[in-house]
């Protein structure tokens, strides 16, 4: 076994790696780039060696620089993690002719299963169900409209050397192939370094599910059951769950057995991962094998018991696997959230800067640490409260992963989980997370990878949220204010004739954006420690059981406990529950009455100005001064957490003074063009 490993990471995959390896008795080496100087993978690790500066082609992806830090410590061993080298054949091979053992599959088989045409090859010789398509290199765009007409739309354009969710595209007609090439071939040129581009079958109304594959260097091959991932938001995933609510038992074992012939085919020694598309007459199809750790791998090792890092170690250190695979057990039900430094109200826009509060959820369970028989929760980050998200790398923030008994249990852990997650400072995820385990659909398990974009076509808003009961948020703003009030006429020293006079009558008074107030009279009335409050012909009996400076408020209603978010912004009480958000002010009657008079203050118009609606690199300005520009016409180009983000103009316009030049790094709302 290894003394040293070092992790060529960052973030909350480098933190993982360093809990199992702490346990096993390893000492660890973090590397870092100037932007992680103060990262929590850094403090974690026993050593750390500094990369290069912040962006990854000047760090993280420089495989001298590792190798340099190998030597430099005495690391005897490299774990890539997930992303940036880990499925780079050529770093593995060059780790490996250093002397130095790679944590993970040896470079021959990231060779063979890390080309997407060549896979697909493989795996057809290896008898695993593979989908329609033209798998060669294509090299015009002319040449890719034709092939997708041969196969028949609707098709998928995908970079040969792609992965998450970039360089890849789905054309439902002749223009959209014809774009959808261009913009892969560029977005893997500028991701991967590799332009080939090749074009599948779009299968409808699939699932995108995939298989836990493990393999040591003694011809033993098990698979650890599959992950649910079809809740995807532009090829991405969102939530992942094991085990699928699909799959049948003869799916489950057709679709592991595959698997394996196909890690045996290219003499797979790691864990990996194939990935399959799956209809809904349950007729599976190949997608790709990821010849590395997975982000969801936690909810594999829920339902395992098993620490799939511990496991990678062991086989690169050459032991053989100690179960078979009648041994492998299956047991409950966990499911994984993806937190991500983006806002959902924002279109998902990334989010970057400082968390001024970061306070997750109690956590249950912990990583390389022995599942609890009736679950829990479980919290897997690389960040700190008063840590930066840098604009440079990815935009996870954590993985918060919930594990019950069956499915219904799990839901509804993540669920009281989500609402007790504390994040201010950037935006995230959350409530876009709260709402789409809430929803009807997804609490069935009828659902595919099409789910978010036709249950939001245009988009997610507070209006799309589906709340069971609404009158809550309103009660628990109403209580919160009695109770701020309560104290408020506790304060000793208040003038004779002047104290504070606590009522049981209020209004809460939610306003729109367009000014709108919706004026709700409510009625507090304390009961020892409980404050029943009476909305229309409702009444919730609250009993609040934390101090009042809590945002993630504990308590019970009628009896049953919940988690909501309470925080008095200004004179408002800002109320999150289940992913429904109010912005509420709780008056007297009297003031509610006089404030309904006052004027709205309306935003000013901004329709002459192009916004950066994130902080990100100015990577391309497409107009100049005096252009008359179409509504739907690309303006300007905008590269953040890895992703292009185009900017087009919402109407037709004449260009008046563009403001920003390429290269420039922007801030939320800079102006970029003003227009006539």
């Amino acid at each position: 076994m290894f003394d040293k490993i070092l992790i060529a990471n960052r973030g909350e995959i480098a933190c993982r790696v360093i809990q199992t390896a702490r346990r096993m008795g390893i000492r660890t080496v973090a590397v870092y780039s100037e932007a992680d100087r103060d990262a929590r993978h850094v403090e974690l690790a026993d050593e750390s060696v500094l990369l290069g500066p912040a962006p990854s082609r000047e760090s993280y992806l420089v495989i001298d620089k590792i190798i340099a830090a190998c030597r430099q410590t005495g690391a005897q061993a490299v774990h890539p993690g997930y992303g940036f080298l880990s499925e780079n054949e050529a770093f593995a091979r060059r780790v490996e002719e250093e002397g130095i053992v790679f944590i993970g599959p040896k470079h021959a088989s990231i060779a063979a299963m890390g080309d997407k045409i060549a896979s697909k090859k493989l795996a057809a010789q290896a008898r695993v169900n593979t989908i329609p398509g033209y798998n060669e290199a294509i090299d015009s765009p002319e040449r890719a409209v034709q092939i997708a007409r041969d196969i028949g739309y609707p098709v998928m354009i995908k970079a040969s050397a792609g992965g998450g969710g970039k360089g890849l595209r789905v054309a439902f007609d002749d223009k959209e192939a014809f774009d959808g090439f261009g913009s892969c071939r560029n977005e893997a040129r500028n991701s991967f370094g590799d332009d080939r581009v090749f074009i599948e079958k779009f299968v409808q109304e699939p699932r995108h599910i995939e298989i836990q594959v493990l393999g040591d260097a003694h011809g033993n091959c098990v698979y650890l059951w599959e992950r649910e991932c079809s809740i995807q938001r532009r090829h991405q995933k969102v939530i992942e769950e094991a085990p699928s609510p699909f799959l049948d038992d003869a799916t489950r074992r057709a679709m592991g057995e595959q698997a394996v012939a196909l890690a045996r085919a290219v003499d797979y020694q790691s864990a990996g991962t194939v990935e399959f598309v799956v209809g809904k007459d349950r007729s599976f199809y190949f997608l790709e094998m990821n010849t590395r750790l997975q982000v969801e791998h936690p909810v594999t090792e829920c339902i395992t018991g098993l620490d799939l890092v511990e496991q990678m170690i062991r086989v690169a250190a050459g032991e053989k696997l100690a179960f078979t695979q009648a041994q492998v057990a299956r047991r409950g039900w966990a499911i994984e959230c993806r937190i991500n430094a983006e806002d959902p109200f924002r279109n998902f826009l990334p989010s970057t800067g400082r968390l001024v509060r970061y306070l997750p959820p109690a956590a249950t369970m912990a990583a390389a640490q022995a599942v609890p028989a009736e679950g829990g929760v479980r919290v897997d980050t690389g960040v700190f409260e008063g840590g930066e998200i840098p604009v440079y790398y990815d935009s996870m923030i954590c993985k918060l992963i919930a594990c019950g008994q069956d499915r219904n249990e799990a839901i509804r852990r993540m669920r009281e989980a989500l609402n007790a997650f504390v994040i201010r400072g950037i935006s995230s995820n959350i409530p876009f997370q709260s709402a789409l385990l809430g929803h009807p659909q997804f609490v069935s398990g009828q659902f595919n990878t099409g789910f978010i974009a036709e249950q939001y076509p245009k988009g997610f808003s507070a209006a799309a949220v589906r709340h069971d009961d609404p009158p809550f948020l309103l009660a628990l703003a109403a209580a919160a204010h009695r109770r701020m009030r309560e104290r408020a006429a506790a304060i000793t020293g208040q003038m004779p004739g002047h104290e504070v006079r606590v009522g049981e009558d209020f209004v809460v008074m939610l306003t729109d954006p367009l000014g709108q107030r919706q004026h709700t009279p409510v009625h507090v009335r304390p009961n020892g420690r409980t404050f029943v409050v009476s909305v229309g012909d409702r009444t919730y009996p609250i009993t609040f059981a934390g101090p009042l400076r809590d945002i993630a408020v504990h308590g019970d209603v009628a009896g049953a406990p919940f988690c909501a978010q309470i925080e008095r912004v200004g004179l408002s009480y800002h109320v999150a529950h289940n992913g429904m958000q109010v912005q509420a002010r709780v008056l007297s009657r009297r003031a509610a009455e006089l404030e309904s008079r006052m004027p709205f203050k309306a935003p000013p118009d901004l329709s002459r100005f192009l916004l950066s609606p994130m902080p990100g690199l100015l990577a391309e300005v497409a107009v100049r001064p005096g252009q008359a520009v179409s509504a739907g016409e690309k303006l300007a180009v905008i590269e953040a957490m890895k992703m292009e983000n185009v900017l087009v103009a919402s109407q037709d316009c004449v260009v008046a003074r563009v403001v920003a030049v390429k290269g420039d790094t922007l801030a939320v709302d800079q102006v970029i063009i003003e227009f006539e």
